[in-house]
């Protein structure tokens, strides 16, 4: 029995209850904190780990919302390092991922990886869709992969976005908003991973046939704060 299989079954998104869209927290325990306290149902969009303070507290709150039926979580490529380091397999996340794996009791290691081992790579609620990413046409046709197994074209766009295989001069790999084209007309992608925004408020983008991109990560754990927006049923 897998560790995933002992905690039951993955939390369904309720289909009549208000959202609350939480960005990439990175660590920032308080913030989350702070976010999580609402009746809404939270969909946080990855990256829960690393650079922040208090990674192993984030990791609590959103388990708590999870037992409580209040929230679940997208796997971010932060998040997927953690899980497959738990799994005993060798990952390269530096520092930052070494702290985060310091912090972790035992019983939080064996959450963590029962959480990580089922978390969704996205989710498609009616018009709107939840990744942490990007968005590409072929996740509407097919169910996400195992997040912590081996990396197809679909994952590695949900966890990655659409890079291009070259580094940019700050280092981090270079990646395109060509798939903001891709979404189809009426729905809107709400994701993270990249920090686009330059007023410290969700970036919002529309693609040529007529979709709408949301980035929600404003740096949080990072230097910047947390954002999340609401959404009626």
């Amino acid at each position: 029995m897998s560790a995933a299989t002992r905690f039951g079954l993955p939390t369904q998104i309720p289909p009549d209850r208000p959202l609350r869209i939480v960005g990439d927290v990175h660590g920032d325990q308080r913030a989350f904190a702070f976010a999580a306290d609402t009746d809404r149902f939270v969909i946080q969009l990855g990256d829960l780990i690393d650079s922040g303070p208090d990674s192993a507290g984030a990791l609590r709150v959103m388990f708590r919302l999870i037992d409580d039926g209040g929230g679940l979580f997208l796997v971010g490529n932060h998040d997927r390092k953690l899980g497959r380091a738990l799994r005993g397999e060798r990952v390269r996340g530096g520092p930052q991922l070494e702290a985060t794996m310091a912090a972790l009791d035992p019983e939080l290691r064996a959450r963590s990886l029962a959480e990580l081992e089922r978390a969704p790579a996205w989710i498609v609620s009616g018009h709107r869709f939840f990744v942490h990413a990007a968005f590409h046409t072929g996740m509407l046709a097919n169910p996400p992969p195992d997040p912590l197994g081996p990396v197809n074209p679909l994952l590695s766009r949900a966890l990655f976005g659409e890079t291009t295989g070259r580094t940019q001069p700050d280092g981090f790999p270079e990646r395109l908003l060509r798939w903001v084209n891709h979404i189809p007309a009426g729905m809107t992608v709400y994701c993270g991973h990249d920090q686009r925004s330059r007023d410290g408020r969700p970036w919002v983008t529309h693609g040529e046939h007529g979709g709408t991109a949301m980035f929600m990560d404003t740096g949080a754990g990072k230097g910047g704060h947390l954002s999340w927006i609401d959404l009626e049923p």
